[in-house]
């Protein structure tokens, strides 16, 4: 069907719209990735907008000499992957059984998962547990809590819900038992929502930022936002940073170093998201289910 004149004026439209959109969200990530690697001068005289003037790799290499910054990306990297391991095992095992129809008050748990939705027990009450449990200045204070995020097991939940049933029956037909049938038939066609899941769950350990600072008190076990954060927010730090000169030819600015922290900070998660994305375009329940 050939489009009309009024939709190709809508269509064109709408691309216009959504370039200037795209091009509004990529303009301050090209605005830090220049000033990263543009030379102290350019950026003192305010030369560097969306194109590096003066291009070094020096501001990245006083940042590794001067912090922290292998440690804590380190410490970053095994708080994501434990922490998504652990909740998306849990998401999964709390989801699957709320999601069959035969499954004994099934009704009674859902609404008890929702109910902490609305009521928790705050900040305080929180601390005092894990500080109970002896977890302060441990990584499973940062597990524990948001072990099972209750909006993603009934993403998941519903997901399950809606695989047809012709599925199920076909595999308990081959002598298929429920866990092999969670295993090898409901969690390879549910992809697209478990590679969404994962990287909800990445997302937020990664960038896990106030749970640090109440329940972390070791310096050392700090993560890469709480670095970049005391760049951004303490001159002391900032001061320290830039007294690890590479070279005495060279000369690093504060911008170029906040610059190059967000950079590092936000660089894995641009790199693991084209990985996932597939995931999330792929129609991998088309087909499944013949008459």
């Amino acid at each position: 069907m050939r489009a009309s004149n009024g939709d190709k004026i809508f269509y064109f439209t709408n691309y216009i719209v959504l370039a200037l959109i795209a091009c509004s969200s990529l303009f301050p990530l090209l605005h830090l990735i220049a000033l990263s690697i543009s030379s102290s001068s350019a950026i003192e005289t305010g030369k560097v907008n969306l194109w590096p003037i003066g291009f070094t790799w020096e501001t990245f290499n006083v940042l590794i000499k001067g912090t922290p910054l292998i440690r804590s990306f380190s410490n970053s990297a095994v708080i994501t992957l434990v922490g998504v391991a652990l909740c998306m095992l849990t998401t999964i095992m709390a989801a699957y059984p709320l999601s069959r129809p035969n499954f004994y008050a099934r009704r009674f748990f859902t609404l008890s998962m929702i109910f902490t939705m609305i009521f928790t027990g705050g900040i305080i009450p929180t601390f005092l547990v894990i500080q109970s449990l002896g977890l302060v200045n441990t990584y499973w204070a940062l597990w524990l809590p948001g072990l099972v995020s209750t909006y993603n097991m009934l993403l998941l939940r519903t997901y399950f819900e809606n695989i047809p049933s012709e599925i199920d029956d076909a595999a308990r037909m081959d002598g298929c038992s429920e866990v092999r049938l969670l295993l090898q038939v409901v969690l390879p066609i549910s992809m697209p929502v478990l590679a969404t899941l994962t990287l909800f769950y990445g997302v937020a350990y990664w960038n896990i930022f106030m749970s640090m600072l109440i329940y972390i008190n070791d310096t050392d076990k700090h993560n890469l936002t709480v670095l970049v954060q005391q760049m951004i927010q303490s001159q002391s730090v900032l001061q320290q940073t830039m007294m690890v000169q590479p070279d005495d030819q060279v000369h690093v600015v504060e911008e170029g170093i906040k610059a190059a922290g967000v950079i590092v900070m936000i660089t894995p998660m641009l790199v693991v998201y084209p990985f996932l994305q597939k995931y999330f375009v792929k129609g991998v329940m088309l087909g499944s289910v013949k008459g």
